[in-house]
């Protein structure tokens, strides 16, 4: 979960693993260690029609929740960092 400030900025001030609940390190409205975030916006023929669900994952928490998954995860390498 991205939290952000009130004030005219609206700067991030704290990421929060939906999973654990542990607090992801955030410097001056930058995250500074890896999260997943994942959301999805439901269509027609979903029971979820109409709404959008969002959530946030530590590393760890992402790891456990990918380690049993029937077809691996699609993993591509990046060259370019930006």
């Amino acid at each position: 979960m991205h939290i952000y400030g009130e004030d005219k900025e609206h700067e991030l001030t704290a990421v929060i693993c939906n999973a654990c609940g542990k607090k992801l390190k955030v410097e001056k409205g930058i995250l500074k260690e890896g999260c997943f975030h994942g959301e999805d916006r439901f269509g027609y023929f979903s029971g979820k029609d109409g709404e959008t669900h969002s959530f946030d994952l530590c590393e760890e928490c992402y790891d456990k929740m990918i380690k049993d998954f029937a077809v691996p995860v699609e993993v591509q390498e990046e060259t370019e960092l930006l």
